[in-house]
């Protein structure tokens, strides 16, 4: 299968947890471009929440957000969820 085909198929869901509204936008629109669902959010509480109840195969997170930051979203995610988490920093 071409990487093309293989890409228009790929319905994999990122979360993107980012504060910064234009880099938020930035990830959705290029992950969405290439076939992914994407859910953002800006805080870590949020984010959180969404990894729990959504199926999100990979998470994409800001180190420095408001309110409980990126490490700590980190652990609370990965306490519960064995999740890929690809940690970002602006």
């Amino acid at each position: 299968m071409s990487h093309f085909k293989y890409q228009l198929m790929s319905r994999e869901t990122i979360l993107v947890i980012e504060d910064e509204e234009d880099i938020q936008e930035l990830i959705r629109y290029n992950l969405a471009k290439e076939g992914y669902r994407v859910h953002c959010v800006d805080e870590g509480e949020e984010g959180v929440e969404i990894a729990r109840t959504a199926e999100a195969d990979l998470i994409v997170l800001d180190l420095m957000l408001p309110g409980i930051d990126g490490l700590e979203t980190c652990r609370r995610i990965k306490k519960n969820l064995p999740l890929h988490i690809f940690l970002s920093s602006s």
